[in-house]
């Protein structure tokens, strides 16, 4: 049953790209944690994009750091970015936001002023702390998972065959 689920699948085919990568440990994981820095931002939509023009710019591994952005996919992006407007919000020391009683554009303005500013300062921190991390473990593991072997999906069988 769970080869069925469409996100499985599609995280068995991102860490087999990753996997077959053609760098070395060091350089795949410079880029994984640009990508997972990025992932933490709340740019979703073009985090790919920003992910690749600066592994572009930095010089670091595109594919790696483009896979790194799924870290916060639809899935995920809501727990993430909760998080981390309350972190942002605490460290701020600001209160939670409300949605306004009345829609003006100063109103939606001061609103997301209020929202934007602890959600970035806590992606920021979450980004900071998180790059390092995933830049050690991918430097760690991906020698050793490079040497599994990793099955292919059973085929459908035909009627008839």
């Amino acid at each position: 049953m769970w080869r069925r689920w469409g996100f499985i699948r599609q995280g068995k085919l991102q860490l087999l790209r990753l996997l077959r990568l053609r760098a070395q440990p060091e350089e795949i994981a410079r880029g994984f944690a640009l990508g997972i820095f990025i992932g933490m931002t709340p740019t979703m939509g073009g985090q790919m994009l920003i992910a690749v023009f600066f592994a572009l710019i930095l010089r670091q591994n595109k594919i790696a750091a483009a896979i790194a952005v799924w870290i916060s996919n639809p899935v995920t992006a809501p727990f993430i970015y909760g998080v981390e407007y309350e972190v942002g919000r605490l460290l701020l020391g600001v209160e939670r936001v409300a949605f306004p009683q009345h829609l003006t554009s100063d109103v939606l303005t001061k609103f997301g002023y209020d929202l934007l500013v602890p959600l970035w300062s806590g992606s920021i921190l979450f980004g900071v702390l998180l790059a390092p991390v995933s830049y050690a473990l991918v430097v760690r593991l991906l020698p050793n998972l490079r040497t599994l072997r990793i099955t292919r999906w059973p085929r459908r069988q035909q009627n008839g065959k």
